[in-house]
């Protein structure tokens, strides 16, 4: 048996303008991407958004059901449209932004596991990393590809 350590690096900033002008751009669309948001159970507003390879930015809001597996995340919502509408294009970057009640939430949400893989899935398949910015109001967190948020990515069946 031997011991291994796991690290990952990453940004950290206390307000969208410490940020590069571009991820700035993403973290306001990724806060007002939330008001597409369909949320009566949990109250709780994700907004994403995504910018693509061509410049293009596109928003993605959670939608809840009452069938609560029904429903489908901020970033998933995003990913799938842009991955169906322009399937040859690189996904560069995506912003989270939740919200409890309609206030940016202080400490940046986190990306469920499915979403962290599809995440992983997009940028395998497009052969480059995605960075991924997580926006709170207190602070911002910017990773520079989806294998810091999702260490041991499933990319196979084989071994």
């Amino acid at each position: 048996m031997s011991n291994k350590r796991l690290t990952i690096d990453y940004e950290e900033f206390t307000s969208a303008e410490q940020m590069l002008p571009e991820d700035q751009e993403l973290v306001k669309a990724a806060i007002d991407a939330q008001k597409g948001s369909y949320s009566p159970y949990s109250n709780f507003q994700v907004g994403a958004a995504l910018r693509l390879a061509n410049g293009l930015i596109v928003k993605g809001a959670n939608q809840e059901n009452a069938a609560y597996p029904s429903g489908l995340c901020a970033e998933r919502t995003a990913m799938f449209w842009a991955g169906a509408n322009y399937p040859d294009v690189p996904m560069d970057a995506l912003a989270i932004a939740g919200a409890d009640h309609g206030v940016l939430c202080e400490s940046p949400a986190s990306p469920c596991g499915a979403c962290r893989q599809v995440m992983a899935e997009y940028q395998k398949k497009h052969g480059k990393p995605m960075i991924i910015i997580l926006v709170g109001s207190k602070r911002i967190r910017k990773f520079h590809c989806v294998d810091d948020l999702l260490p041991f990515i499933f990319d196979s069946l084989t071994v």
